[in-house]
């Protein structure tokens, strides 16, 4: 069964919680801004993760088929120099499914996928995505921060998502009159010595308004 509550009370500023996959579907209803999927890595998989040197974690950017994720995932990691173990697998594995449920929850034909390796203060301000939804995952170090934003530049109450817990997020495309309130943001890292990896997955319709990046089918 799903589990889904509500963090906000606001019209279009609500955060849903689900604890499976199917929950991420709330994002539909009118009140619902973001859904939180709630899961927790394994102990195993989150210390290797943590661990692997920096310049072995996979990063890319790539506009591509939801099909084609699993395999492009696979280059990827084998471009970056990621070990070939049962870790990197899962890795894999969990990208796929990823992108398989967003682009079936969306109906995208086209994703854009980026892997990025983070060590500073990138879009450390609050803001909302010029994308009609935005599918966000922390594999290492700390998870997206959001709020509610009323009348201040930044929320009054700041909450962080936790590692390895996808974030499902409205964009200001998304097809509804009605406004959503709630924010994001990179948490600011820079000069501690952090290295996160994050996942970052959006709708696409017409890819070759994309010239800046890579194709796959």
């Amino acid at each position: 069964m799903n589990v889904i509550r509500a963090i906000e009370t606001d019209i279009a500023s609500r955060v849903g919680v689900t604890e499976t996959p199917e929950g991420l579907v709330e994002l539909r209803k009118p009140n619902i801004a973001g859904v939180i999927w709630q899961r927790k890595p394994t102990s195993q998989f989150q210390s290797w993760i943590s661990t692997l040197d920096p310049e072995q974690l996979p990063k890319t950017r790539v506009i591509l088929r939801p099909h084609a994720v699993r395999d492009a995932m696979r280059k990827v990691c084998e471009v970056s120099g990621t070990p070939d173990c049962a870790e990197c697998d899962l890795l894999v594995d969990d990208v796929a499914a990823m992108a398989d449920v967003f682009a079936n929850l969306m109906g995208a034909n086209w994703l854009r996928l980026r892997l990025d390796v983070v060590t500073t203060n990138a879009c450390r301000r609050f803001h909302i995505d010029a994308v009609t939804a935005r599918l966000v995952c922390t594999y290492r170090g700390t998870g997206t921060q959001y709020g509610i934003l009323r009348d201040a530049d930044e929320p009054d109450h700041i909450f962080t998502a936790s590692t390895g817990a996808p974030v499902l997020l409205r964009g200001t495309l998304w097809p509804d009159q009605s406004k959503s309130r709630l924010v994001h943001r990179s948490p600011p890292i820079e000069g501690t010595g952090e290295t996160r990896l994050v996942l970052v997955l959006d709708p696409i319709e017409e890819p070759e308004s994309e010239p800046d990046h890579q194709y796959m089918h």
